[in-house]
């Protein structure tokens, strides 16, 4: 930064990555913004009825932890499946309704994202995670993707466990549970496993605006040097600066799953001479990134291209498409303050 900074800071290069299995249990409660979340919490668009619909499924399928024979009841009705699947677009409430449902549940229970998921399977191995997991009252799974054919049989065979348990499931996506994986991998050769994933869900499809956008119109904000150390000086905690190009090559380093240690208590981070994303390897590794730093809720300041504009066009219409653009939207927020 400027010379005539006060305020010291550190690199992203600098901070721990190191996560062990124990860590990652501890962290499969919901993001910090919906600790308090709850049904009554969720502001339906009147626009989008779909919306209001979400919430009457989730109080549904929620109202069986009180059915006379509780969760593990063999009189749960017959056409009743153990999961609930919320599909819909960008910033509609899909965690925020996941996280009211998370705090409904009763007993042990569990809220993570899907990689967190595969990255507690890598930390203690299939096993003890099935172990863990099996018998919770509810399994939330944000973010649910199918990147890979590992992914699919992985996520096919631990669901099919803990649902066995008598575990419930509860899902968000981007993407219906019968498209997982179009466009990302030959998709059409594990349909049995993907079918399999379908079939345990309820799908509930919610339409509507992006909230983080409702009062924020245009682009994510760039600043100059001077403005990201000005807006260093405001911010209480710990800041990180880097050039994106540093960022990216320790990305590359640490595997996605460990993410969330490199993120762990910052304020905020700044990123100088941001630049557009030259391949898909970097791109999907920044997504997962800015995932981390929205949870976490990281103020970010940047200088150079804008970051909501560091996706190529070719990325924008592939199969990760919905990834970049919910990227975007959270980018947008994370640079405009609105968190």
């Amino acid at each position: 930064m400027t010379a005539g900074s006060a305020r010291e800071h550190s690199s992203i290069t600098t901070r721990s990555s190191t996560l062990d299995g124990d860590e990652i249990v501890a962290q499969l409660t919901p993001p910090r913004q919906f600790l308090t979340a709850s049904l009554d919490s969720y502001r339906p668009d009147p626009d989008y009825p779909s919306q209001a619909e979400a919430v009457a499924a989730i109080r549904g399928f929620a109202a069986s932890w009180g059915r006379k024979g509780g969760l593990f009841s063999r009189r749960r009705p017959s056409d009743e499946r153990p999961g609930i699947y919320l599909d819909g677009g960008f910033g509609v409430g899909k965690t925020h309704l996941l996280a009211a449902l998370w705090h409904l549940a009763p007993g042990r229970k569990y809220f993570g994202t899907f990689i967190e998921y595969t990255a507690l399977v890598g930390a203690l191995g299939y096993a003890p995670t099935v172990a863990l997991l099996r018998g919770a009252s509810l399994v939330c799974i944000d973010e649910f993707e199918l990147d890979d054919p590992g992914d699919t049989r992985l996520m096919s065979r631990l669901l099919s466990e803990l649902v066995a348990s008598g575990s419930r499931i509860a899902a968000t996506s981007n993407t219906p549970p019968n498209a997982l994986g179009d466009g990302r991998f030959a998709a059409q050769d594990f349909l049995r496993e993907i079918d399999a994933l379908s079939a345990r869900f309820t799908t509930v499809r919610i339409d509507g605006l992006d909230y983080r956008r409702r009062a924020f119109e245009g682009h994510a904000v760039a600043l100059d040097e001077d403005g990201v150390a000005a807006a260093i000086e405001t911010i209480d905690g710990e800041v990180t600066v880097d050039s994106f190009d540093v960022l990216l090559g320790h990305l590359a380093s640490v595997h996605p799953s460990r993410y969330v240690k490199l993120v762990e208590g910052l304020a905020a981070i700044a990123l100088t001479d941001v630049h557009p994303l030259a391949n898909q390897t970097d791109a999907l590794r920044f997504v997962a990134f800015v995932d981390r730093l929205y949870d976490a809720q990281v103020r970010v300041f940047a200088t150079g291209t804008p970051l909501d504009e560091v996706f190529a066009e070719d990325m924008l219409s592939g199969g990760y498409r919905k990834k970049y653009l919910r990227a975007i939207s959270r980018l947008i927020a994370l640079t405009s303050g609105q968190l």
